[in-house]
């Protein structure tokens, strides 16, 4: 994680209405050279200053669509900053707020341990074997999978990409073949999507960093379709079968659905399983007085539930599921960053070296290309 210098002590001092009239006074200053970009899981109070929300796709998407702005600033965590960079035009510049906002996810699996996993992999697959990273990773994973014929993919794609990944990534079509899919860092999004496909569980190994070869024989490599590296999500991690069960024990006709970086066992005790996107979908368009359960971040469920007064809107958890590094981008870095853009400095500038950039974009154009219509069930 990249350390972020103290901010300068008159931010600390300011109220926040003196916080919100800086930010709103360097934003019209900037115009249309400045474009803000607020994934779900920010606070409410940097979301209202986002020209576009959404989850880890529809960012990067839009990341991609912003070629006049001169500066992306991502409310977001590293790797997202990263994936602008990577997608965004030259003589863009994204900008991360905090430098400290990063993710435990992406932080599990580095490019040592991946191409050291990639050498055992390939030598004891026995068949073809295709390497997908969930987008939460860092640019130098997406480099190592766009260099060996592999895909990003997000959780509202991942189902595409891993069905990409077995039956379309060789000229021949892989399934046939015993093709396989190497898939990091979140084990549980990659377990929910492969069992959404069909597969069952006795075809998933789980391959950890931390053992030697993974913790695998060659013949259980051999034996699986896929190998999942033992990675999780620390907020989604948090939900349990046992808070289902409780919500099934209450009087109201609660409907659960979870996001699929949440535990198999959570999920298939949900009615509903998808991405952010599928989820805010899903409460948008569910009716009147409905009640909803949900397992996934507290901003989010909060928000939701704001958003929808007339839905009964509430977290899956009896406690605060917090995405804590997402909650460092706040009113004051917001503040400090824009207005040295305002005044001609450029701060917290997140940069991908040419040949990363290269090889991360192959991997994410082909996370692009797989991208559904419309946010997807992972159940």
């Amino acid at each position: 994680m990249l350390f972020q210098s103290p901010l300068p002590a008159r931010y600390a001092q300011l109220s926040e209405a003196e916080l919100r009239a800086g930010i709103q006074a360097s934003q019209d200053r900037l115009g249309k050279r400045l474009i803000i970009l607020g994934h779900h899981y920010q606070q409410d109070d940097v979301i209202a200053f986002a020209d576009f929300t959404g989850d880890s796709l529809k960012l990067s998407q839009l990341a991609a669509e912003q070629t006049e702005a001169e500066y992306i600033v991502f409310c977001g965590v590293h790797f997202m900053a990263e994936s602008a960079d990577i997608l965004s035009s030259d003589g863009q510049k994204v900008i991360l707020p905090d430098l400290s906002a990063g993710c435990s996810m992406a932080d599990m699996a580095d490019l040592d341990d991946a191409e050291e996993a990639w050498s055992f992999l390939t030598e004891a697959a026995g068949g073809p074997i295709t390497p997908v990273t969930y987008v939460n990773s860092s640019a130098a994973v997406k480099a190592f999978v766009g260099r060996n014929d592999g895909a990003c993919c997000t959780s509202s794609n991942a189902k595409l990409v891993l069905e990409w990944a077995l039956h379309g990534a060789t000229p021949n079509g892989g399934a046939d073949a015993g093709h396989k899919a190497f898939f990091l860092p979140d084990q549980h999004l990659g377990r929910n999507s492969a069992y959404a496909l069909g597969w069952p569980l006795e075809s998933v190994v789980v391959y950890d960093p931390e053992q030697p070869d993974g913790g695998l024989t060659a013949q259980q490599v051999r034996d699986a379709r896929f190998i999942l590296w033992r990675g999780h999500c620390s907020v989604h991690q948090l939900f349990t079968a046992e808070q289902t069960e409780a919500i099934r024990a209450l009087d109201q006709p609660y409907r659960i659905i979870v996001h699929p970086e949440c535990a198999w066992e959570v999920c298939q005790r949900a009615d509903e399983v998808g991405s952010t996107e599928y989820i805010v979908k899903t409460i948008r368009e569910a009716p009147i007085d409905s009640y909803w359960a949900v397992g996934t971040e507290v901003n989010l469920v909060q928000r939701l539930g704001t958003n929808h007064p007339g839905k009964h809107v509430r977290s899956l958890a009896d406690i605060q599921c917090l995405c804590t590094t997402m909650y460092r981008i706040d009113l004051p870095h917001l503040c400090w960053a824009l207005e040295r853009l305002a005044g001609g400095n450029v701060v917290n500038q997140i940069t991908v070296n040419d040949e990363t950039k290269r090889w991360s974009r192959v991997a994410l154009e082909r996370m692009l290309k797989l991208c559904p219509t419309q946010p997807m069930s992972v159940k």
